[in-house]
């Protein structure tokens, strides 16, 4: 009976054992993993290695894949070279045929008539550009039209932030927010599908301000489209409340900050003036990706010039999928 009770007493330390050294050999693992990740030799060799996976790129696919491009498309897939790749060959199948740089503010600017969503005059403290974002605002049930507005914008930011900046930060006041000014849930889906799926890590934090209850549950509904870091970034914030207000003091200059999200400046949205700026911006954007804006427009029944005929983002994410 000793010698029983003592071999089992042998076999609970050898399980022990073995456990505690299945533990170290997963943590050293684990630990290698993120140390290669975090070496910025193995860093630059995962860029390298998708470069020459991804083949020789011409015209605006090869602007687009800088370096600080490939290295988006890798930390969004963890360095999984083979990912990243798949990831990049359909954000270029999608810009190929939808062509979000040649959408030009005309094209949109009757779906930011309220001031639904706009870039800031400011930057929050890292010097990143500022998107914000009014949903209580909405003024159009159009799919396309919604998603177009939203892509040019990201474009826009894009093409504001400054030098060896990657990330925007956006601000989303929920006030006046209901179900009748809600985007509908596939809406929602398409636009999580295009800003995950095509500007992978283009996001450095979003807050939404003061959601109403009825929030929730739309964005319990909506946050299964989105990837565990994405729902990281997303942080919830109420007036009058100590905490969120010191959370936003750690990203904003309150003095910049409009009071409709606690700081102490003005939000004050002038579609005529947010139009001329984004006039601007479109001829330096035509610049930069080299489009001939006499041949890129063709002119519809009213006179108007819009963009060439692109899929819906629905169908492109269907293709896609």
């Amino acid at each position: 009976m000793v010698d029983q009770d003592f071999s089992l007493f042998l076999s609970a330390q050898n399980l022990l054992s073995f456990l505690k050294s299945s533990i170290l050999l997963v943590e050293m693992f684990l630990r290698r993993k993120h140390a290669q990740k975090d070496d910025p030799e193995q860093r630059d060799s995962k860029v390298s290695e998708l470069r020459a996976a991804i083949g020789p790129l011409s015209g605006r696919s090869s602007k687009y894949c800088t370096d600080a491009c490939l290295r988006r498309y890798l930390e969004a897939r963890n360095w999984n070279v083979d990912k990243a790749k798949k990831m990049l060959e359909e954000t270029l199948k999608w810009r190929s045929t939808y062509k979000p740089e040649e959408i030009r503010w005309h094209e949109v600017a009757h779906e930011g008539e309220t001031g639904k969503a706009s870039r800031a005059n400011f930057h929050d403290l890292q010097g990143r550009t500022v998107l914000i974002m009014r949903p209580g605002m909405q003024n159009s049930t159009s799919a396309e039209g919604n998603i177009r507005h939203l892509v040019y914008l990201l474009e826009n930011a894009i093409m504001n932030l400054a030098e060896g900046q990657e990330q925007m930060s956006w601000l989303i006041d929920f006030t006046g927010f209901s179900l009748n000014t809600s985007v509908p849930i596939k809406t929602a889906r398409d636009s999580i599908y295009i800003l995950q799926g095509h500007y992978p890590e283009r996001l450095a934090v979003a807050f939404l301000y003061n959601p109403p209850k009825i929030f929730e549950a739309f964005y319990k509904a909506t946050r299964y489209f989105l990837d565990s870091k994405t729902v990281e970034k997303v942080k919830f914030v109420y007036p009058k409340n100590k905490d969120s207000v010191e959370l936003m003091k750690t990203y904003f200059d309150v003095e910049n900050l409009p009071s409709e999200f606690g700081g102490t400046g003005t939000l004050k949205y002038d579609h005529e003036e947010f139009s001329r700026l984004m006039a601007q911006d479109d001829v330096k954007t035509a610049k930069f990706w080299g489009v001939d804006e006499k041949h890129h427009h063709i002119a519809n029944g009213n006179g108007h010039s819009v963009a060439e005929v692109a899929p819906q983002p629905a169908l492109v994410a269907q293709q896609a999928s």
